[in-house]
């Protein structure tokens, strides 16, 4: 098993990217001045000459990415999900998906955990925004490891890809032998039969605490990481609506167009199953420190206890 990690997962996508460029020189990366935050910076050491500081133009980042896809490169566009996703969603429709172009558009600083930036920085759309656009896919990896491998798999990927990072430092829960990363299929971290938990990204380690306390408790369980928000894994929802019967979502954005409401959606065709959705109730943050803000929200692992508690009648 490997070592026990605790990072954020912006900063394991900078180190990610920039050994992966090491074998593969169509690595290039771009980013719009904010190189030390999204810790694209560790790559722009080591090859500068790979690298392009776009300034405070993330429209035009956009472009220039995919430009560069189209003489072979794999960009690897970078700057907070709030201008990355947001402020360039023009282009990253029509430069990046509506002609399926082979560029990796990367949100940093996404959800409430940014903290003090407040408000105008908590990305909560993201997912949403990028979920809309046809040939996306859309990862939000939940540790150092999984961004490691999301990373990979990304840049062997051709097409679109939305990859969200983040930057408080969590604890890795991927770091078994046997963990296998693929784009589109999510992955149990533990079986049960009372009830399914499914998390994404930064949620994922808060629900393995609530987790171990609800089986403490004597209440089984099943714990699934949706590393990947689109393509949904309908066969891992599916399954897990049929054997546990209720499915609680847990997600750092908004709970409109996010994981709980990808998974209620497809469930409501193929196996009409109760669906709770623990996320950013269609509220703007607020300025604060990350983990206090998290709790402020319900985004934390005591929520998470409660409410499967409350969804079972206990």
């Amino acid at each position: 098993m490997a070592e026990m990690v605790k990072k954020a997962t912006r900063e394991s996508f900078g180190e990610a990217i920039t050994a992966l460029a090491e074998t593969n020189s169509n690595i290039v990366v771009l980013d719009a001045d904010l190189a030390e935050a999204t810790k694209t910076g560790i790559f722009k050491k080591k090859y500068p000459e790979r690298f392009i500081d776009c300034g405070i133009a993330e429209c035009n980042m956009i472009g220039i990415a995919a430009g560069l896809s189209t003489c072979g490169k794999i960009p690897f566009a970078a700057s907070f999900a709030m201008f990355s996703a947001g402020r360039a969603f023009e282009q990253v429709r029509n430069s990046v998906g509506y002609p399926h172009l082979n560029v990796k558009i990367v949100g940093s600083h996404a959800g409430i955990s940014v903290g003090e930036d407040g408000a105008t920085h908590q990305c909560c759309e993201d997912i949403a925004l990028m979920r809309t656009i046809p040939g996306m896919v859309v990862l939000n990896p939940a540790d150092h490891y999984e961004m490691q491998a999301a990373v990979k798999a990304a840049a062997e990927y051709y097409g679109p890809v939305y990859i969200r990072l983040g930057r408080l430092a969590v604890e890795s829960c991927n770091n078994n032998d046997d963990y296998k990363f693929e784009i589109g299929k999510g992955i149990t971290l533990r079986d049960g039969k009372d009830i399914t938990v499914i998390a994404s990204g930064l949620m994922v380690g808060e629900a393995v605490k609530a987790v171990k306390a609800l089986e403490a408790d004597g209440i089984d369980v099943r714990l699934i990481d949706m590393h990947t928000i689109k393509p949904l894994d309908r066969e891992l929802v599916l399954k897990a609506a049929q054997e546990t019967g209720r499915i609680v979502t847990v997600e750092e954005h908004n709970v409109i167009g996010g994981l709980g409401e990808a998974v209620a959606s497809y469930l409501s065709e193929a196996c009409p199953t109760p669906v709770i959705k623990i996320g950013v109730n269609d509220v703007f943050g607020h300025s604060g420190p990350a983990v206090d803000l998290l709790k402020e929200f319900g985004l934390s692992a005591e929520n998470i206890e409660a409410t499967v508690k409350k969804a079972l009648g206990k």
